[in-house]
């Protein structure tokens, strides 16, 4: 999907956008004074677009999560942290460049940024493995939550993939292992941890980064533990039923903040996270802060055990007698 790629339940504000730009370049050419038009086209435009982005159905939604233009975790790092530092490989393998890592500031703060990174062309999706890690991807990720730990510093993981890679080469260098030594070590990390999904949250591939004390979703992001259209495949036989799976899988930050899988829903700019990118990372920005403050001075043991309280009412057991 090329940059400027829309979506269909986007026409109606393409087309607003379009006529806009368009009375723009007659006005300029033609020296003619046309506010009150763009004034009311705007306005229109406002409300079209808090309709549609308000009404979406659930795969609209995924459809929103996976856009091209959204903002990718090299982007929240340069417009929300300072002095970032990139720290690279899992010192066994190589450096998986599907999961970016380091130092970096926020508010004054030393913390440990880790998230998955997409690419925006071609070659920068070969390059970052269209953000699917390999498992040295999530055992750097792993190093550097360690070294966090060890330094007494907050981790900030920031989650976008579709899922962890899975091809040959990663199964064989053990990517289930990776994945399941991530969730072990997260579960009882020693330093506070909070976790932000800024896109697609898919499968084990996102867990891998989520085990943290809170979760917090973008508005239009998903977290689910497979994709709808894998998930159609496997029950309908069909991914066009990818509507029904994502309605089923109930992977919405709203149905995910009243499972109480989310802490905390972060609003996003009219039209999207990618129509307004400054304004979502001051969002998402303004949100980590809040609850690292609300963190940092918590006891260890106290945070630990409400980390592992947090998990365990996720679910429960049914004893059939």
């Amino acid at each position: 999907m090329s940059a400027s790629a829309h979506f269909a339940f986007e026409q109606d504000i393409v087309e607003i956008e379009g006529q806009i730009s368009r009375l723009r370049e007659t006005a300029a050419k033609r020296g003619l004074d046309v506010a009150d038009e763009v004034r009311v086209l705007t306005a229109k435009l406002d409300v079209l677009r808090d309709e549609t982005f308000r009404n979406l159905t659930p795969m609209e939604q995924v459809q929103v999560a996976r856009h091209p233009r959204r903002p990718y975790t090299l982007d929240y790092i340069d417009g929300i942290f300072t002095d970032w530092f990139e720290l690279r490989g899992d010192r066994r393998y190589r450096n998986d460049e599907a999961v970016v890592g380091g130092w970096a500031r926020l508010d004054g703060r030393s913390v440990m940024v880790i998230g998955h990174q997409k690419g925006r062309d071609m070659k920068e999706n070969l390059r970052r493995n269209f953000g699917m890690p390999h498992p040295e991807g999530y055992r750097k990720a792993l190093r550097l939550m360690k070294m966090a730990e060890k330094f007494g510093r907050p981790v900030v993981t920031l989650i976008d993939t579709p899922g962890a890679y899975p091809g040959f080469g990663a199964e064989e260098r053990g990517q289930a292992e990776a994945i399941a030594t991530n969730l072990r070590e997260m579960a009882r990390l020693r330093t506070p941890t909070v976790c932000v999904v800024i896109g697609e949250g898919g499968s084990g591939g996102a867990l891998a980064l989520g085990v943290t004390d809170r979760i917090l979703l973008l508005e239009h992001s998903i977290y689910s533990v497979i994709s709808p259209e894998g998930c159609a495949a496997i029950l309908w036989r069909s991914a066009d039923e990818r509507e029904k799976a994502a309605t089923a899988l109930r992977l919405t930050s709203s149905d995910l903040f009243d499972l109480g899988v989310a802490d905390e829903v972060i609003a996003e700019p009219p039209g999207g996270a990618h129509a307004d990118p400054p304004s979502a990372l001051a969002a998402a920005g303004e949100a980590i802060t809040r609850h690292l403050n609300e963190l940092e001075d918590t006891e260890t043991d106290l945070l630990l055990a409400r980390r592992w309280a947090k998990y365990e009412s996720l679910g429960t057991w049914v004893e059939d007698t």
